[in-house]
């Protein structure tokens, strides 16, 4: 068995790690799922934090700058960057178990001559954060909390989940999913605060936060969520091509996710404060702005601005619709799971993308569902020859199913809707545009049809 080195130097060194691992960082972090920065260059990596968190283990938050982007209007966006979470490993030796989570030897520094890879695909390493979870305590700024009203038993084996996101996570056992936040920033992650106080309010929808842990440097922030897992759900995006290709009708589990989808969002309303009047001008600007963004980032956006505007034009005037509130944030069929006869919702991070504040506001519940509205378009797309009415079958289905529990029908704010879906499919583009673009012409359909037909 290949022995796991110590971490070296001692501690008072470790300012130094950089040397060790800026060259290997710079050429593994934008090859991740989970880095946010792939379409600018790395222009520096910083340190903001490191603690050894087991021996041959190290915790690290980086901040990774990038080069400026032009704006709209020709002006120049001032330097971004973002801070990411490693968990690092190093070793005397490589080893062939190592594969994908190898990162590369370091050269010079106080870890020359080591090999480093990422922590989270080893077995041991996750075997050991999953015992720190077990037991709540402190490393360094590092805090582990807990809320053990499921007993949580030791020894249970991790796996590395393999479908694409932007975190990473790990199951035990088939009984518990540990959420590790990649992309972080200051504040309470959504996905650790919404399910716990759904969980207070007695809704059965939302699996409830079992531990988790959080960084005090260099500011407060939620590091990750360990939950119970369902051995035994498939997500409604698995479920939904599953009845494309058979040929069947989904229609009466889109009326069943319909109505959970709204339980949940009742269940938040009592949780959290709402708003009582939604502010349309203001909501308005902001995709207005979004969208000259996302068009100035891609060129194929840029013949249907004009039409598209006219869908946020008519927020000034239309309906206001319910209460501003929070909301799940980023709800498709992904963020689904149906498990025996009931659906769960889960994954309340939000779009990482936006700014954390923005994604603990209150907003229009119709956003969610726009949200989800458009990824039956983007199942029924999965197969050729693409299938329009069963995604149509499916909106309505979906949307006569909130209306249920709801008391409020989202057809009848068709204003509303369209403006919100219209939203949603330009950060898809933009979304698409970065990271598949083989995936493009989905979103740039509903695009056409948005702004030519307006709806």
């Amino acid at each position: 068995m290949t022995k796991t080195a110590p971490l070296r130097p001692s501690p008072p060194a470790v300012a130094d790690i950089m040397v060790s691992l800026g060259g290997l960082l710079r050429q593994w972090l934008p090859r991740q799922r989970w880095f946010a920065g792939k379409d600018r260059p790395v222009t520096d990596l910083a340190l903001l934090s490191m603690t050894e968190l087991f021996p041959g283990c190290m915790h690290l938050l980086i901040h990774a700058g990038h080069v400026p982007v032009p704006a709209p209007g020709g002006t120049t966006a001032p330097p971004a960057g973002d801070c990411y979470q490693l968990l690092l490993g190093v070793r005397e030796h490589p080893s062939p178990r190592l594969g994908r989570s190898l990162i590369g030897r370091a050269e010079e520094g106080p870890l020359a001559g080591l090999t480093v890879y990422d922590a989270l695909q080893d077995l041991r390493s996750a075997q050991m954060l999953f015992d720190r979870l077990r037991h709540p305590g402190s490393a360094g700024p590092l805090r582990f909390e807990s809320c053990f009203s499921v007993p949580v038993p030791p020894g249970l084996t991790p796996r590395l989940m393999d479908a694409e996101q932007s975190n990473s996570s790990l199951v035990y056992g088939d009984a518990f999913v540990l959420k590790v936040f990649r992309r972080i920033q200051p504040g309470v992650n959504p996905d650790l605060e919404v399910p716990g106080a759904l969980a207070r309010q007695g809704c059965a929808r939302v699996p409830a936060p079992v531990s988790w842990f959080r960084t005090t440097r260099p500011w407060e922030a939620t590091l990750g969520v360990l939950q119970p897992f369902l051995p035994n759900a498939t997500d409604g995006w698995a479920l939904a091509l599953q009845a494309l290709a058979s040929g069947d009708d989904f229609t009466a589990e889109a009326h069943q996710l319909g109505r959970a989808t709204a339980e949940v969002h009742l269940a938040l309303a009592s949780a959290f404060p709402c708003e009582a009047a939604h502010e349309n001008d203001r909501t308005a600007a902001a995709m207005t702005e979004r969208l000259d963004a996302a068009a100035h980032c891609v060129p194929a956006l840029r013949p249907f601005v004009a039409g598209l505007r006219t869908a946020f034009g008519t927020l000034t005037t239309c309906d206001s619709g319910p209460p501003a509130q929070r909301i799940h944030g980023d709800l498709h069929l992904g963020q689904v799971l149906r498990a025996g006869r009931e659906w769960f919702v889960i994954d309340f991070e939000g779009e990482p993308s936006r700014p954390l504040a923005e994604r603990r506001s209150p907003h229009s519940p119709v956003r969610d569902i726009a949200g989800m509205l458009r990824s039956f378009d983007y199942a029924a797309r999965q197969r050729r020859p693409w299938r329009p009415e069963w995604a149509r079958r499916c909106r309505e289905s979906f949307c006569a199913g909130y209306a249920s529990a709801a008391g409020w029908d989202p057809r009848k704010k068709h204003g509303l809707l369209r403006a919100y879906e219209t939203d949603r499919a330009v950060y898809e583009v933009l979304y698409e545009a970065r990271h598949r673009p083989d995936w493009l012409p989905v979103p740039m359909a509903a695009i056409e049809r948005l702004a030519v037909r307006g709806g």
